[in-house]
């Protein structure tokens, strides 16, 4: 099974459920995995902790092996749901704790930890302040955590964290707000999902002339089709800072995933072939064929035994879309309440005349960064 929210007032993922079904055909295309055929199931999230959960038992009740390039937001929800009927999940966004510490759980990315404490670095090297607007919930209290541990490792002050609605349709008050005193060395990081295009637009609206401010973000938050909606080689985020898990779109070593949507998916229009959650989903697929076409072919496919053959897994290739994979112990980073983390490596991007490109060759990794704080989950008032 994959799931993602579709339709809702916040972050959607719909090209992640179509990337689903486009590798289903071509899987079965290839003569599926060791001749059995894969089925895919989709399920729409919702971004709703009780349909999330309703998705996962449908999931048990279907006998699906595992649920592969996945996102939702109610990490505590899915994750004991699928703790229950054992069923892996492979492959999920990264936007949850629980993502990163349920033993059934293999991730593929370092997440939003990751991405958040690799912009710290990168803003700290030409930011004085830097202020960050995030959604105001429990997920989102996690973003300045792991922003400051950047911005701390290379001397800086802790990010002005200024709370938004992540559904809002206009972000001016909080614009102003984050601009300030409107200096060259301030810098604003919006991590606000599908809204933080809304929030950019706001901020060319506060005044005469746009805000000198060096603005950020990461991937999934801005993306190359938040980018051309925004004005091309003309939007305010030219010239932006963005930390992505994955090589720029126009790198070759996407050709194979291109060509299935091209084949399996014409006309989907949901899937964005630089969508951060389509290019997670189409990794998650791969990691999963490569696992199962590795076991022996007289092996049942269960969930169980899918489970057994992935925590076995280590130096597995994506072809270079992240550096090579594993979940025995000894790929296991040993990051603070991140203990199932095997990958903090990130990409640096930037807008250079509309297009996202890399700011710099290679991986840029992490896990040193991450390594000296214990993020402890935040308690909000009333929890």
């Amino acid at each position: 099974m994959t799931w993602a929210p579709v339709g809702t007032n916040a972050t959607n993922m719909p090209g992640m459920l179509g990337m689903a079904k486009a590798v289903e055909s071509y899987v079965n295309d290839q003569g599926g995995l060791h001749g059995r055929k894969l089925k895919v199931l989709t399920c729409n999230e919702r971004d709703d902790a009780v349909t999330v959960t309703e998705c996962a038992k449908q999931a048990a009740d279907a006998g699906a092996v595992a649920v592969v390039g996945s996102y939702s937001e109610e990490g505590s929800s899915f994750i004991s749901a699928l703790e229950g009927d054992d069923i892996p999940y492979i492959g999920g966004y990264g936007i949850t704790e629980d993502e990163y510490q349920s033993l059934m759980s293999y991730p593929i990315n370092g997440g939003l930890p990751a991405l958040l404490a690799g912009s710290g670095l990168q803003l700290a090297q030409s930011c004085k302040k830097v202020a960050l607007v995030r959604p105001d919930s429990i997920t989102g209290d996690q973003f300045p955590i792991f922003l400051d541990q950047g911005l701390k490792e290379e001397g800086k002050r802790p990010v002005e964290d200024i709370l938004a609605k992540d559904d809002s349709t206009d972000y001016t008050d909080v614009a102003t707000q984050a601009v300030g005193d409107d200096k060259t060395s301030t810098c604003v990081s919006a991590v606000l999902g599908d809204h933080t295009s809304t929030f950019f637009d706001s901020l060319r609206r506060i005044g005469d002339v746009q805000p000198k401010v060096q603005l950020s973000s990461v991937i999934g938050s801005v993306q190359q089709s938040v980018v051309d909606a925004s004005g091309g080689a003309k939007s305010p985020l030219e010239g932006a800072k963005i930390a992505d898990w994955y090589p720029p779109a126009s790198d070759p070593k996407w050709d194979e995933m291109k060509s299935v949507i091209s084949k399996y998916a014409f006309g989907d229009d949901t899937i964005d072939v630089a969508d951060p959650g389509v290019q997670t989903t189409w990794i998650a697929y791969s990691v999963f064929a490569k696992v199962v076409r590795a076991m022996d072919a007289k092996t049942k496919i269960t969930a169980d035994s899918v489970r057994r053959a992935m925590d076995a897994t280590t130096k597995l290739s994506t072809g270079g879309l992240t550096p090579d994979l594993g979940w025995t112990d000894t790929d296991l980073l040993n990051i603070p309440d991140h203990p199932r983390m095997v990958n903090a490596d990130i990409a640096y991007q930037k807008v250079r005349q509309g297009r996202l490109v890399q700011a710099q060759p290679g991986f840029v990794n992490v896990t040193k960064t991450l390594k000296p704080a214990s993020y402890a989950p935040l308690k909000r008032d009333g929890q």
